[in-house]
């Protein structure tokens, strides 16, 4: 297939997929938070009705304000306070990113934001790593196997901070790959969390940081230079960094420099950065622009729920509004299994048998 052929629909629903930065409570099934929601005696949900509530959803989050993008999160985080609400909603998530062609898949969740219904914080993350036994179980008998890994986050304006990194390295061998912390950047910023960082490269572990979306360049250089994290959730305002020379060439400055340099891997949501404001539309947003100039960009879901949207829809829009070719969708990919927070030879192993292989099949060049 040649890079001119146009890229439809199932010809990308078909590519396969990594998946960096997707949250499970930004990603439950419509139908699943009304049956949870009735079942627990939840009654702060605007509608039952199943469809009514994923437009809610889509249109409470489509407001340019990360703030309230956040405020939706309520309810989802409602309907996930128990044993069976958390072993449900994981296992639906890893069989939902299976369906989608995603192949390698990291899920993020705040243990703290689960403990409503009794639950310590060691069995949140029991009950979450169950459910996504089960759906990879599930997804491999229907043909569609997935690898699930799960990051433990922290909240941004919080403090358990050091108490989720020690629970993220207890269970590092269990199916939790690493740490995050996320909510709302401005007032917040990573530096509060210095002693979870610190713990956290003590103990070789691995963690991203949400930085650069709402907040710009200090967030990113904090996130990086003080923190030390592998990986920058969003990252989008690095271009903040990127002007434009007399001759139209990109000129970086030493932040964007260094990290393009040291690859420091950016986990792009664009869909989602259109929503909170982050970005202007899929054509200009700036995961092309950092693409063209080599910078190590992932493509990501962020939220499914919050902007209905799929790895598959991601990709699309890349596609079908600034120009993407199905090499580059590949190369994207294999960006993220490089990023993966697995051991080597296993992101070696997804690469080179499943992402190799299933891109040459729709006739992506080597």
């Amino acid at each position: 297939m040649s890079s001119a052929v146009a890229l439809t629909p199932s010809i990308v629903a078909r590519a396969p997929k990594a998946l960096l930065h997707d949250h499970l409570d930004g990603g439950l099934r419509p139908q699943t938070i009304v049956d949870l929601a009735a079942e627990s005696g939840y009654d702060g949900l605007p509608t039952t009705d199943a469809v009514e509530l994923g437009q809610w959803f889509l249109d409470s989050a489509d407001s340019g304000s990360l703030v309230r993008y956040l405020e939706t999160f309520s309810h989802t985080v409602a309907v996930m306070q128990t044993r069976e609400q958390l072993v449900r909603v994981a296992r639906e998530c890893a069989l939902d990113l299976a369906a989608d062609g995603v192949v390698y898949a990291e899920s993020r969740f705040a243990p703290e934001q689960h403990l409503a219904g009794g639950l310590s914080l060691e069995h949140v993350v029991e009950a979450v790593l169950e459910g996504f036994a089960q759906g990879q179980q599930e997804a491999a008998a229907a043909g569609t196997p997935i690898r699930v890994v799960t990051l433990l986050t922290a909240m941004r304006h919080a403090a358990r901070s050091r108490e989720i990194a020690e629970l993220a390295v207890r269970y590092r061998d269990q199916g939790v790959g690493g740490f995050d912390i996320a909510g709302a950047e401005a007032g917040f910023p990573p530096t509060r969390h210095l002693d979870a960082f610190e713990y956290l490269r003590r103990e070789n572990a691995h963690f991203t940081i949400h930085a650069g979306e709402a907040f710009g360049l200090p967030s990113i250089w904090e996130a990086i230079q003080w923190c030390g994290a592998d990986r920058l959730g969003h990252g989008v305002r690095i271009v903040d960094d990127i002007e434009t020379g007399a001759d139209g060439i990109p000129v970086l400055g030493r932040l964007a420099a260094y990290v393009r340099d040291m690859r420091i891997p950016l986990e792009m949501a664009p869909s989602s950065n259109l929503q909170t404001g982050a970005a202007e539309s899929i054509a200009a947003h700036p995961i092309t622009l950092l693409k063209n100039l080599r910078f190590r960009v992932t493509i990501n879901t962020d939220n499914r729920l919050m902007s209905g949207t799929s790895m598959t829809r991601e990709m699309q829009l890349l596609v079908d509004e600034a120009g993407w070719t199905i090499e580059d969708l590949r190369w994207a990919t294999i960006n993220a299994m490089k990023s993966a927070f697995l051991p080597f030879d296993e992101r070696l192993e997804i690469i080179e048998h499943v992402v190799k292989p299933g891109y040459a099949a729709l006739g992506a060049r080597a």
